[in-house]
């Protein structure tokens, strides 16, 4: 006869490794094409000029520029920068 009651099995200590979610590229900084600006569940930044977005609500760049946000900070712009001409 056992002297000593059976251990019983532990049901938690899972956890799913993080999602790496947030803000890749802040304003004023420059993105090539296709650079991910913002990784994202959900629509928290709609996509402005120059801006698409992915099938998993990730904003990325459509061209080379620098990213900027409107003034209520929930739409994401990438600007063109202007090149000079070259003088002949």
């Amino acid at each position: 006869m056992a002297h000593k009651k059976g251990q019983g099995s532990v049901r938690n200590g899972r956890d799913s490794a993080p999602k790496r979610l947030g803000v890749k590229a802040y304003a004023g900084q420059f993105v090539t094409v296709g650079s991910i600006i913002i990784k994202q569940r959900g629509t928290k930044f709609l996509p402005g000029r120059n801006v698409k977005r992915a099938k998993d609500d990730s904003l990325f760049a459509l061209v080379e520029g620098l990213v900027s946000f409107d003034r209520e900070g929930r739409r994401v712009n990438v600007t063109a920068p202007v090149v000079a001409e070259v003088a002949k």
